[in-house]
């Protein structure tokens, strides 16, 4: 159901960018729009993994360097099925971890220096069964492109605010409709984008603890870094583009008290709470 629900999330977010890109430039501009989100895609598919590592200062450790880290990454792509990821860590107190790559042979996992040292073996391998799930469902591809279509949609909204759309139909348009359109399309995009994130989690989450063994590890893990997030530790460098992409939304503590429908992550109780109910066989 996540994946259906994935699914026909993207094609609504392709729908709301062709519109109003139909707005902005009737025929002409849908197919602007619909080039636009072709060369997004492609970009995001070959570039995604080494400029969000980048901008992290994320640096590739060796079984030699990071021994205990690189084993376990190891041992969990085996049971995964998958090829050995590139494995990175950040220098960052705060603990958090996420996984990118274009697809599973281009992929690379990476956990920041405070999550190494706040959580116990077991607790880590839940954290990267999850991120390892989010790279063999090829998740990481699926919320960088919803994040770039999403605003690209709030853009060009923008555009049309400030100077104007035209269409080459004959009949024209309901200007009234269209100036609505306008401001709820990248809410509804924002939002579109929220959710095919948050559907991606639960499913990382579901597939992270098989193939960690135990869901209590990734929910102890959980409660953990949530710990921290709600007292004060958040990611220096974080920025919103890159939030979907962590194992809890770096700006939990921050904000925290919004509403569900604008968080990149599910609420951390429910995920734990579900995580329970697997580990107990329900």
């Amino acid at each position: 159901m996540n994946n259906l629900k994935t699914l026909m999330l993207m094609v609504l977010l392709g729908a709301i960018m062709i519109f109003i890109g139909g707005l902005v430039g009737g025929k002409g501009g849908m197919m602007v729009m619909l080039m636009i989100s072709l060369g997004m895609n492609f970009f995001s598919y070959w570039f995604s993994d080494s400029v969000v590592l980048k901008m992290y200062n994320a640096r590739e450790v060796s079984r030699e360097e990071a021994p205990q880290l690189y084993g376990l990454v190891e041992n969990l792509a085996a049971n995964a099925e998958l090829p050995m990821p590139r494995v990175y860590i950040i220098n960052e107190d705060t603990p958090n971890a996420f996984a990118t790559g274009r697809n599973p042979s281009h992929a690379a996992v990476a956990v920041t220096t405070g999550i190494m040292r706040a959580l116990d073996y077991n607790e880590l391998s839940g954290v990267l069964g999850h991120e390892l799930a989010h790279v063999k469902n090829r998740d990481i591809l699926t919320g960088t492109i919803a994040a770039m279509m999403a605003t690209v949609i709030t853009y060009t909204a923008q555009f049309f605010a400030f100077f104007g759309g035209r269409s080459d139909d004959d009949e024209g348009g309901n200007p009234i409709a269209a100036l609505l359109m306008v401001f709820l399309a990248p809410l509804a995009a924002s939002l579109i984008q929220m959710a095919i994130s948050r559907s991606r989690e639960y499913e990382a989450d579901h597939d992270g603890a098989e193939i960690c063994g135990n869901a209590n590890y990734l929910a102890d893990a959980l409660e953990k870094i949530e710990y921290y997030a709600l007292n004060g530790r958040q990611m220096s460098d974080a920025t919103p583009a890159t939030a979907h992409m962590f194992i809890i939304n770096p700006f939990s503590g921050i904000g925290s008290t919004m509403s569900r429908l604008f968080s990149t992550h599910p609420d951390t109780s429910d995920r734990i709470a579900r995580l329970r109910a697997q580990a107990a066989g329900r």
